[in-house]
């Protein structure tokens, strides 16, 4: 009697995490894998095979694993000195997790190893794709994989070459170096093995070049890459995200690559000990970074008051959607740009390159925008009050992390723990993204059943 009462107890256990499990929407499923890959992470680097010293504090590996798995690059202590090639391999590990997507990772193996994908795991995929037909997920998913193996492979590959025959590196060790650096820029991470990031390389093209082209590529978006991939000479068939993020990206690369080299050209501490070619390359380098990559060929902290607020806009406005980026998205802001744009002219409908948008997407824009906004102001009001640092050196840093670029001006290993717990938030949620967080934590989604009376303020 007793054994017949456990089991129906044990019964209807299973049945109620079942049914709990099924209620979990794809939003609440990313959040809770990235959360749970997180703590594996932090776990791992605490452990004393990961330093090469000291053992490192929680906070040390909390942001740590936290920078890496949101593909940030923000770090408080010196990667290459600090951790262990243990260490350096679970940091690379969550990179490329972090890049693909825990979840699109997962749905992938399940493929590879079952063949067949349930339903709920092909939304779950389609919520992090950016999947418009379910039935395209094994397609997209695929496609995803072997794009990110072929350019992380090809700059791998130069890297390599470069390490070994331009500066000596022991074979071994020139490998290393090429995959790593490979790895962290396409997943637009920023991490690196050397203390100055790549200030050493500032003025070589066969280093800084194939690192940004891996940023821009990862930058784009999956969709975007595949797209080009099939009808890169055809661009009257090209989608609307695809022209959107195309063109918004060569316009903030030659417009922040134009502004950061003019505004840094005869600042001795950054441009202006190098020759012409090596100031043009470093300015374009300086341009594309904030794309949320976050690697540093000139030492941000010696940058012009001007040159912080141009990398804060590039920082906040970020890459293409569905891919390796952070930020608000190109195509956030230019649907907010041509929002205004309507307005000003009185149309009544929003046309983007010839195209309607429709009124969710006004909505969807405002919502992100302003949700951005609002973390990025209370958490730079939090942080002032809780660190000595001024308004210019705080908002760069809390929109570094948002944007999950991990540029930094020299601040962020001297902030007071809390400060950096608020980093770390923003770096999980501007990963995930505010309105996928926001849907994740939401308890239910209700209808309502009627409408109210219109009614319009004065706006201005």
């Amino acid at each position: 009697m007793a054994m017949a009462e456990g089991v129906a107890v044990a019964r209807m256990a299973v049945t109620r995490f079942s049914t709990a499990l099924s209620r979990i929407r794809p939003g609440q499923a990313i959040t809770i894998a990235f959360g749970a890959v997180l703590a594996v992470g932090t776990a791992l680097l605490l452990m004393p095979i990961s330093v090469q010293g000291r053992g490192a504090t929680f906070i040390e590996a909390l942001f740590t694993a936290t920078s890496a798995l949101c593909v940030t690059g923000h770090i408080i202590v010196d990667t290459p000195l600090f951790w262990s090639p243990f260490g350096q391999v679970v940091i690379l590990a969550l990179i490329q997790i972090g890049g693909f997507g825990v979840m699109s990772l997962a749905t992938l193996l399940g493929l590879l190893v079952a063949r067949r994908l349930g339903l709920r795991t092909r939304l779950t995929a389609v919520s992090e794709t950016h999947t418009v037909a379910v039935g395209d997920v094994r397609r997209v998913l695929s496609g995803v994989a072997l794009i990110t193996l072929t350019i992380e492979v090809v700059v791998a590959l130069v890297l390599t070459l470069r390490f070994w025959g331009g500066y000596g590196e022991e074979p071994g060790r020139a490998i290393w170096l090429g995959v790593f650096h490979a790895v962290s820029s396409f997943n637009n991470a920023g991490f690196a093995l050397f203390s100055d990031n790549l200030m050493g390389f500032v003025a070589d093209p066969w280093i800084c070049l194939p690192i940004c082209a891996a940023v821009i590529l990862g930058g784009l978006g999956f969709p975007v890459i595949m797209e080009l991939r099939k009808r890169l000479v055809v661009p009257r068939k090209w989608t609307l995200n695809t022209i959107t993020v195309v063109i918004g990206t060569l316009v903030l690369l030659v417009a922040g690559a134009i502004a950061l080299t003019a505004l840094e050209w005869a600042n001795p501490a950054t441009l202006g000990a190098l020759d012409p070619a090596g100031r043009v390359l470093a300015g374009f380098t300086a341009s594309v970074m904030p794309r949320t990559a976050g690697f540093n060929s000139i030492d941000v902290s010696q940058m012009r008051d001007e040159s912080w607020f141009v990398t804060d806009i590039l920082m906040f406005i970020g890459g293409g959607p569905a891919g390796t980026a952070g930020g608000l998205k190109i195509t956030t802001f230019a649907v907010l740009f041509f929002i205004v744009i309507a307005e000003l002219r009185g149309d009544t409908a929003v046309n983007m390159f010839g195209k309607r948008l429709p009124r969710s997407t006004h909505r969807e824009a405002l919502t992100v925008a302003l949700l951005s906004l609002a973390l990025v102001v209370a958490s730079t009001l939090a942080i002032m009050l809780m660190s000595p640092y001024g308004f210019d050196r705080v908002v760069f840093e809390v929109i570094s992390a948002f944007a999950t670029v991990g540029l930094s001006t020299g601040i962020t290993a001297s902030l007071p723990p809390a400060a950096q717990l608020i980093l770390i938030v923003l770096m999980f949620i501007g990963r995930l993204g505010p309105v996928l967080l926001g849907s994740a934590l939401a308890l239910s989604i209700q209808k309502r059943q009627y409408e109210l009376p219109k009614e319009r303020p004065i706006i201005g």
